[in-house]
C-alpha cells in the first residue's frame, strides 16, 4: 500500500507538471510520458494507456 502511494505521488507529480508545461514553457513531451510510465508500475489504467500510446507511436 505504501509503495502504491509513493508511485502515485511521484508519477502524479510528473504528470501534473507535464500538463502544466503544455501551457508554460518546458519539456512537456518528456514529463507526461515519464509520469504515465511511473504510474504504470502500479496502476492498470496507466498500463493500458502506456501500451496504447506505444502502439500508436509504432503504428501497429
Amino acid at each position: 500500500m505504501l509503495r502504491k502511494m509513493i508511485v502515485a505521488a511521484i508519477g502524479g507529480t510528473f504528470l501534473v507538471v507535464g500538463v502544466l508545461m503544455v501551457l508554460l514553457p518546458g519539456p512537456a513531451l518528456i514529463f507526461i510520458p515519464l509520469g504515465i510510465g511511473i504510474l504504470a508500475i502500479e496502476f492498470e489504467w496507466a498500463r493500458r494507456l502506456w501500451k496504447w500510446a506505444k502502439e500508436k507511436i509504432r503504428g501497429k
